[in-house]
């Protein structure tokens, strides 16, 4: 990403879930972005590489990709060969009404974000079930028959409660050194941050608890996440705050807790990363506002 740009938000899901069954066979570069969806990949064709997270994955046909919304993640794409795929983008609003207590339908992206680990490499045995079970989401979704909605609902249902229960059973990628690439101090960086955003994050404050020198620790993080190290913790902190304002916490509250030391530069973030005030994503504001378009 080049220096002053932040990750963009990409597309806008306005039903529960959507299905895209796409084929491409010319490409253009897509630079860092994240969305406000939960978003899963199956790779049926073609040669893609995936940085999510400053983690990057060497996807192979069957693979499948899974991406929890506000995650900053970009596709490298070899146009020598066709990039076939299935893509399914779910609210979480859907998600959470879909679960039951004790188990949430978002299992796997959940486990996703917790172990920093994004990949999900199919059995062979179970390759078939999962391109049944994304035709059948298909088929619902474009029938007209009587109850076809609610038919396309329990598709997306079963499809979804595999991947969690793969992602529970099945951590053969992680021991493929070949299927991705991290840096560990990176990766140990990137948790601190996360679990830190309210918290004073300077460079000379990470790289003296990380025993880095300062110029290595900003060299290595561009290299490995693609964004600078201040890009990079600006932007959670933006996510960070729109999340707890969609929650219903006070924008005062909200950007103190997403580590905003001056209102005013949160303020001018904000707008300019969402085109949107903050009380814009309040509840009772959203409810009666026009939602953009898809992108």
């Amino acid at each position: 990403m080049p220096e002053g740009l932040e990750a963009d938000k990409r597309g806008y899901l306005l039903e529960d879930f959507r299905l895209f069954c796409l084929k491409d066979t010319s490409t253009k570069s897509l630079e860092y972005h994240y969305h406000e969806f939960d978003k899963i990949i199956l790779l049926l064709g073609g040669r893609v590489t995936y940085m999510v997270e400053g983690v990057t994955y060497f996807l192979r046909p069957w693979d499948l990709l899974l991406v929890p919304r506000s995650q900053i993640h970009r596709a490298v794409i070899d146009p020598a060969e066709p990039y076939e795929r299935m893509v399914l983008w779910l609210g979480r609003e859907w998600l959470d009404r879909r679960s039951d207590p004790d188990e949430p339908l978002s299992l796997c992206f959940d486990l996703a974000r917790s172990r920093g680990f994004h990949l999900l490499r199919t059995a062979e045995e179970r390759r078939p079930l999962y391109l049944r079970r994304f035709q059948e989401l298909e088929e619902a979704l474009r029938s007209q028959e009587y109850g076809a909605r609610r038919m396309a609902d329990i598709c997306c249902q079963r499809l979804v409660l595999e991947v969690d229960r793969d992602s529970r059973r099945d951590r053969t990628a992680e021991r493929e050194k070949d299927a991705y690439r991290a840096d560990p101090k990176i990766e140990e960086i990137l948790r601190y941050i996360a679990g830190n955003l309210d918290r004073t994050l300077t460079v000379d404050a990470l790289a003296e608890r990380f025993f880095l020198s300062r110029y290595y620790l900003m060299h290595r993080f561009k290299e490995v996440t693609g964004y600078s190290v201040h890009q990079y913790i600006s932007q959670k902190r933006l996510l960070l705050a729109g999340e707890l304002l969609r929650q219903g916490t006070p924008v005062m509250k909200a950007a103190e807790q997403a580590g905003f030391g001056d209102y005013s530069a949160f303020l001018r973030a904000f707008r300019a990363t969402f085109h949107a005030s903050p009380r814009d994503f309040q509840p009772r504001r959203r409810e009666g506002r026009e939602e953009p378009p898809l992108l």
